[in-house]
């Protein structure tokens, strides 16, 4: 692997220098071949597993990498702290993809760093292959995301509740450039600092600003809006409820970051909440979009004084895009929910069907992914068309007449439908069934079977409908976990 180390190339203020702990027996768990394939893994490395497991725990630091750990602060359910950092991870450096697209590696339970606040700096397995899982699910489904490269158990115990065996996890990312990066400078009132992430920010993601003058950053907030509420809106479109929106968890480049405590929505409700630390429900699933706009109104506050250096007219200026979030948001949503009815033109008299839907969907507890899956069907099944007309009543009539109406095949319908209606999602039941066999016997055959159907969301493979079940319990008590 060639490493190019363009943040650690800024000045120090904004990472430590730091090497990752070596642990005791490193040991290959979960290896992401295809994306080996894309960042050109050398085959002398891929085909090489001690090899591979020495280098993605750290105990082997691959030439040309330059272990940083970097800092950033954040609003956790919306308190601020001034500094957090990354207390148990590594950036080794950046690779060029088969695409010539920039990827961080990072390496994440890899040790202590200044960072830790009294933490050990280890993640356990559950938490890693969690974070594996969902990751893949999620650039399968379609939605932009952070990903995985690897999963090594260290042959050390993690100490949480109860003794876990540990693991570090390899994530790739376009950057961990975060909401809270920009935050950890402007609370210290480093304007020099803001501008150089900025300057670097904008470079690495969203070059076509460097052609707008001196002062880019109104529209370089506004290019992160447009990045966010796809992400959102994606999430949205298939039940993920990311569990933990701080600011310190919102990327600049667009992606799903930091799988915690996320889960799935089974029966739809917008109310769903399952992380165990989120307990007054500000992550709820129908409140990220409103979170979002809060995240990102914190961004715009710390480039204010490079805006402008009068604060009120830096507020004129930026504060009329973050106003316009909510119809910005809506209008992405609405065309996206419209394409998961089939509607190939969605009109603004649509919204009275849209809603009718979700509140029956709400009213009866019905399955968010079931149902969508089931009306895309219908259009070329009796059976699925009983069922639906069973489950929805008159909205299923008042749906059908509305596609009957459009200048476009069942054919064409569907296959519409099917591009944003997955047959499968990662249902919390299977995840953690699929956890608990990979931390009791140390084995991943459950884990390869459930990423192989994952990896094919839109498909019905010979397996598929292994996975498709509700839980029987409806996920009533479910909960998730931060893993730290």
């Amino acid at each position: 692997m060639k490493f190019s180390n363009t943040y650690a190339c800024l000045d120090e203020v904004f990472f430590e220098k730091n090497r990752p702990t070596p642990v005791l027996d490193p040991q290959l768990f979960l290896w992401n071949s295809s994306l080996a394939e894309q960042l050109m893994i050398p085959n002398e490395l891929k085909h090489d597993s001690v090899a591979l497991a020495q280098a993605f725990s750290g105990n082997h630091i691959l030439p040309g990498s330059e272990p940083i750990a970097t800092a950033y602060a954040g609003h956790q359910f919306g308190h601020f702290a001034h500094q957090l950092g990354d207390g148990r991870a590594h950036l080794l450096g950046e690779v060029f993809d088969q695409f010539g697209q920039r990827w961080d590696i990072q390496l994440k339970g890899s040790g202590r760093t200044s960072f830790s606040r009294g933490g050990d700096g280890r993640c356990a397995v559950g938490p890693a292959v969690r974070e594996f899982i969902m990751s893949e699910a999620m650039k399968a489904l379609g939605v932009p995301t952070t990903r995985c490269l690897a999963v090594v158990t260290t042959g050390e115990p993690v100490f949480r509740e109860t003794p876990l065996p540990g693991a570090i996890v390899t994530r790739v990312a376009s950057s961990h450039l975060r909401i809270g990066t920009f935050q950890f400078f402007a609370a210290r009132g480093d304007h020099q600092a803001l501008k150089t992430l900025c300057d670097y920010t904008i470079e690495r993601h969203y070059p076509e600003l460097q052609e707008e003058g001196p002062n880019p950053y109104v529209l370089f907030v506004d290019k992160v809006i447009e990045r966010l509420i796809r992400l959102v809106v994606e999430w949205m479109r298939v039940g993920f409820i990311h569990g933990v929106m701080n600011t310190d968890n919102t990327s600049l480049s667009g992606e799903t970051i930091d799988y915690g405590p996320c889960a799935m929505m089974g029966s739809y409700d917008p109310q769903t909440v399952y992380s165990s630390i989120d307990t007054l429900g500000r992550y709820a699933f129908g409140n990220q979009p409103e979170i979002a706009q809060w995240n990102i109104a914190r961004f715009a506050e710390c480039l204010l004084p490079l805006i402008n250096a009068d604060t009120n007219k830096a507020i004129d200026q930026v504060g009329p895009i973050i106003t316009e979030f909510p119809d910005r948001f809506r209008k992405v949503y609405m065309e996206m929910m419209g394409k998961k009815l089939g509607l190939t033109s969605f009109q603004q008299e649509d919204q009275k069907l849209l809603f009718s839907v979700l509140d029956r969907l709400k009213e009866r507890s019905i399955d968010y992914t079931i149902t969508f899956d089931l009306l895309t069907k219908s259009l070329m099944s009796e059976v699925a068309t009983s069922q639906m007309k069973n489950e929805l009543k008159e909205c299923f009539d008042r749906w059908q007449k509305r596609i009957n109406e459009q200048q476009a095949t069942s054919q064409e319908v569907q296959e519409l439908m099917r591009q944003h209606n997955p047959v499968v999602i990662p249902r919390n039941h299977h995840l953690e069934a699929v956890i608990q066999e990979c931390e009791q016997t140390g084995k991943v055959t459950l884990a390869e079977k459930f990423i192989q159907v994952l990896r094919s969301p839109y498909e019905e493979l010979a397996q598929t409908s292994q996975y498709q079940d509700p839980p029987s319990d409806g996920d009533e008590d479910y909960q998730t976990f931060c893993g730290t």
